[in-house]
């Protein structure tokens, strides 16, 4: 099944708070939802320590969702996602990527693209042995796009379908300023060469406020190695989008400033995929879970996980 579908919408650490932390009014409510989440590490590629929170549903659990965030963002970004997700039975692994929110490793770097792919391989493991049996979607944002497209070229039979938000594919910059990082990097790989304005990330300024006074990404700025490992990586995809056989929902907002919208269009155009869904929301930003209607986002992922997943599906039990 191939469908292209326009939304026309109207704009309608311990220590550090995220935004969703400061718009729970209900203490209890709030309380019992940071219970539920649970906190833990695993030794990712290098030995570094990888940060992850996950959640359960309190019923049964129909399927897993493992979510790679992009730059500028962390875990702690994804609790109102996680309940969501877990409101509707599934189960959700969130990452925080090598060198980003509390996550070990030399700030914002990375070596190879490898190096994060083979972490969220270990934490689809993780959520697979936990969850044995049930279906399990990778959902990446941004530069966490990319990184679950290079994982699902890896490891194409460990997971049942691909989300891409906000897809890092095609970046508003000229080819000559891609071209002189890659030339730094035979010069200096640790040198930060760009950076990105919390304000293009929502429309919702209470987002916006909590994103500048979150320890976990102040000051954040990426350094050349890391970017000439996401163009190198969208070098590949370009060669091998054809090779994406697994449904794939791809979501983007009109007026993202951050990458481009017909990033998004390629990927739906050349993936292999027979089952694939490209969603353009008119007006929204570049962090659509994290901008105004993010409701509207998240009721059109679940409705596409639960086309694919049975509503009856049930939690397996290991043998």
């Amino acid at each position: 099944m191939s469908v292209r579908v326009n939304s026309w919408i109207a704009c309608s650490t311990p220590a550090v708070r995220t935004f969703h932390e400061f718009t729970r009014n209900d203490t209890k409510d709030r309380d019992k939802e940071i219970e539920e989440m649970k906190e833990s590490t695993f030794e990712g590629v290098g030995g570094l320590k990888v940060f992850t929170r996950s959640w359960q549903p309190e019923g049964k659990t129909r399927a897993v969702v493992v979510i790679v965030p992009g730059f500028n963002s962390h875990s702690g970004q994804y609790l109102w996602v996680g309940e969501q997700f877990a409101a509707k039975g599934l189960a959700a692994y969130v990452i925080d990527l090598r060198g980003r929110g509390r996550s070990e490793g030399e700030r914002y770097y990375v070596e190879k693209i490898e190096d994060y792919t083979e972490d969220v391989a270990t934490l689809v493991r993780t959520a697979k042995a936990e969850n044995p049996g049930l279906p399990l979607f990778v959902l990446g944002h941004s530069a966490g796009g990319v990184v679950s497209c290079i994982y699902a070229l890896d490891h194409p039979s460990e997971i049942d379908g691909l989300i891409c938000e906000s897809f890092a594919y095609d970046l508003p910059a000229p080819d000559l300023v891609l071209s002189f990082i890659k030339g730094l990097s035979y010069i200096t790989k640790h040198t930060h060469v760009y950076t990105l304005k919390n304000e293009v990330f929502s429309r919702d300024p209470q987002v916006v406020d909590s994103m500048n006074n979150d320890l976990l990404i102040k000051g954040e700025s990426q350094p050349v190695q890391t970017s000439v490992v996401m163009i190198d990586a969208a070098s590949r995809l370009n060669q091998e989008f054809s090779l994406i056989k697994l449904p794939v929902l791809i979501l983007h907002g009109t007026e993202d400033k951050v990458t481009n919208p017909s990033g998004s269009q390629f990927f739906y155009d050349n993936a292999g995929s027979t089952d694939k869904t490209l969603k353009l929301y008119e007006g929204h930003y570049h962090d659509l879970l994290n901008d105004v209607d993010k409701e509207i986002v998240m009721a059109d992922i679940n409705n596409w996980i639960d086309a694919r997943v049975p509503v009856t599906q049930t939690k397996s039990v290991a043998l």
